[in-house]
């Protein structure tokens, strides 16, 4: 396994972590979870992401189960929550969601109980809040370090500029601002992680712990002739993920991107995140298994990654044909 310093910070994440949305509750129960976390901690992996929207709050509770039983040393791995949505789905009433001091210290305490841990080592904001003071939220966040409870705080598809003025405010304050950005980043979702952050990056470090380097599982080839049963397009709810990705000229690129992996003697899923991880401005690619032959798969990701010479991903770009278009100085 390799390991990544996050953005500007010291801590070092592995290249391949493991996170729980959809996977936990919805499509495995606690044995299964207990076994993939095994493998994935065997093999190096240091970070184990989740949320309290994930499931309502089940999913955490589940690793937290699962964790305790492991009885791991809580030095030899990072673990993190995501604040924004709640966990109570339609039922959330006012303060229950959003960016709020209220919401995000409450939601820190829950997700605290969850994960049965003393402190978060990432604790993110979701998605950002336009009705919330920039302030209120950096200052918040900063208060949360100060009290123990999170070491790191990050962002979640937050815009360049929004990273960017959640940085003044803590300059201005002279406290500590958001060192990590947990976007999309996959061969189809490319223009945050290589456009709209080179400034960022830049400026003042970023880390990234990208989600769905398989864009929901289409880079795996699953979905080439069809939904397959129990598959993540086929869970009741996800329609509006299905309808995102399948199209038939993504299909079409996707078995090219086939026809290559078989070349190299690699699989499709493991090329794609090899892909996404050969970006340095990746700090590690959040991997979302269900069974053990698909997490030892992903994990072969490592033994791709050395196969992606300049030619061969000169090659991935002329068939997927999704490389972002830089503005001209």
């Amino acid at each position: 396994m390799e390991y990544r310093r996050m953005g500007r910070t010291g801590l070092e994440l592995s290249i391949l972590s493991f996170g729980s949305w959809v996977t936990f509750h919805k499509q495995i129960e606690d044995g299964t979870a207990d076994e993939l976390m095994g493998i994935a901690y065997d093999n190096g992996i240091n970070f184990f992401d989740n949320a309290e929207v994930y499931a309502l709050g089940e999913s955490e509770k589940m690793m937290g189960r699962v964790l305790k039983q492991k009885k791991w040393d809580r030095t030899s791995y990072t673990l993190s929550s995501k604040a924004f949505f709640g966990w109570r789905g339609k039922a959330n009433k006012p303060n229950q969601s959003g960016l709020s001091r209220k919401h995000l210290t409450e939601a820190c305490h829950e997700a605290l109980q969850r994960l049965q841990t003393d402190y978060l080592d990432l604790y993110f904001c979701h998605r950002p809040d336009k009705k919330t003071p920039i302030e209120e939220v950096v200052l918040t966040m900063n208060t949360l370090i100060q009290q123990g409870k999170i070491l790191y705080w990050g962002t979640s598809e937050w815009s360049g500029v929004e990273i960017m003025e959640a940085h003044r405010v803590a300059k201005d304050y002279r406290i500590i601002g958001p060192s990590v950005e947990q976007p999309q980043y996959n061969l189809f979702e490319r223009n945050k992680i290589e456009n709209e952050y080179l400034e960022v990056y830049k400026n003042v470090g970023l880390g990234t712990t990208i989600w769905s380097p398989l864009a929901a599982g289409l880079l795996t080839g699953k979905y080439n002739d069809g939904i397959p049963v129990g598959s993540r397009f086929a869970i009741e709810g996800f329609d509006w993920l299905k309808d995102r990705w399948m199209a038939e000229d993504r299909i079409n690129r996707v078995k090219k991107l086939g026809l290559l992996s078989k070349e190299l003697g690699v699989s499709l899923a493991s090329l794609s995140i090899a892909w996404c991880v050969k970006n340095e401005n990746v700090t590690t690619a959040i991997l979302g298994a269900t069974k053990k032959a698909q997490l030892l798969d992903n994990l072969d990701a490592l033994k791709a990654l050395p196969l992606l010479t300049d030619e061969r991903m000169q090659q991935i770009d002329e068939i997927v044909g999704t490389k972002p278009r830089l503005p001209e100085f």
